[in-house]
């Protein structure tokens, strides 16, 4: 007998036609792309066209679809609205973190060895000494130990992904947010995928993309920060869309909240579309989220006698593997049987990213091609 969550994941899934020809397995680089979301970006680009990019209803309708894309992001997050900036991706938002602390040399981030660059090109380019513990290879149990072993007196920020794009960790977050340093969350493969609560993992920012998991368009993202920390993160990369007066001297009276770190523009039907994704997730509430971890689980299981796992028992939503043969040439051939997925660059791994849109079917037809 069909619950009510199985009827939800059927008229989701319904929303997403590249999920329906082929086993969709690569949602960590990009998701696909609802209905909705490409009919609120055509209605808003065939206004544009017929009525022009100006007038007397352009601007105000534009800051209420800026309005609502953050309304969304910040449910999504468990947040208020005014905690959330809109970006254009996760790494704009590390960018406004690392730039707005304003670290010095002799200060400290403390990271770890498998993350993703778009955070550790963040750090690299920062003033600070930047300390890598060491998790690969290691299980995830050891992670909050070996993490903090790094942590010290001149220790500024920890930087660290929620879920780790590589290995498909789960990082332990709320636990490091409870040494008391400020933390920096990389939710790029999980804002969307799992359950996200930034209140109740203590978090101090959490930036996340909108083309992943959120199954938004491209050039969308978001940036969580905590109400306490606005007047302790500097307004490193002001806007014109960000301020709320300015003088001649460029001196400026940023917006109230994490608005003040919004970039420049971001494309009108972008933004619409992004509301319009965000909200197929919210319709699916923990129904998606909970058969997408049911069915990673399965996914392991069903390759464990037959490649060489890298992602352990009971993380996320990834699933990475060492295949027989190289990464790329698997990726090619999985590819052409209906099966996308993708290579972890200088690893030789493979990894398959586990969606609410995903069914028993797609596994069975990634163990059959493997």
């Amino acid at each position: 007998m069909r619950t009510a969550a199985d009827v939800r994941l059927a008229a989701a899934r319904a929303q997403l036609p590249a999920a329906s020809g082929a086993a969709y397995m690569n949602a960590g680089t990009f998701g696909p792309l609802p209905r909705a979301t490409v009919e609120a970006m055509l209605a808003r680009e065939g206004r544009n066209l017929r009525e022009g990019r100006v007038g007397p209803r352009f601007f105000p309708e534009f800051e209420a679809a800026v309005g609502a894309a953050r309304e969304r992001i910040a449910k999504l997050l468990g947040a208020a609205p005014g905690a959330v900036a809109l970006t254009r991706s996760t790494t704009d938002g590390c960018h406004v973190v690392v730039q707005g602390l304003r670290l010095e040399r002799g200060d400290e981030i403390v990271t770890t060895d498998v993350e993703h660059f778009g955070l550790l090109a963040t750090l690299g380019a920062s003033s600070a000494r930047v300390r890598v513990a060491e998790l690969r290879g290691r299980p995830a149990a050891d992670a909050l130990e070996a993490i903090a072993a790094h942590v010290g007196p001149r220790t500024r920020l920890i930087a660290v992904s929620h879920v780790a794009w590589s290995t498909g960790q789960v990082l332990p977050v709320r636990e490091l947010a409870a040494l008391g340093v400020p933390i920096l969350v990389d939710g790029a493969q999980s804002a969307g995928a799992i359950p996200v609560d930034v209140g109740e993992l203590g978090c101090d920012f959490y930036a996340l993309p909108g083309q992943k998991w959120l199954l938004g368009p491209e050039g969308t993202g978001a940036l969580y920060v905590r109400p306490d920390q606005l007047d302790a993160l500097a307004v490193a990369l002001p806007s014109y869309q960000s301020q709320a007066g300015y003088g001649t001297d460029g001196t400026f009276t940023p917006l109230p909240g994490s608005a003040r770190f919004d970039p420049a523009w971001i494309p009108y039907g972008a933004l619409e579309g992004l509301a319009a994704s965000v909200q197929l997730l919210e319709v699916l509430g923990d129904a998606g989220p909970a058969h997408a971890l049911a069915l990673a689980g399965r996914c392991r299981e069903a390759l464990l006698d037959r490649v060489e796992l890298v992602t352990e028992a009971g993380q996320a939503t990834l699933v990475t593997f060492a295949p027989s043969g190289t990464a790329d040439e698997t990726v090619r051939r999985l590819a052409e049987a209906g099966v996308l997925v993708r290579a972890i660059p200088r690893e030789g791994w493979v990894r398959a990213s586990i969606g609410f849109w995903c069914t028993d079917d797609d596994i069975d037809r990634l163990v059959e091609a493997l």
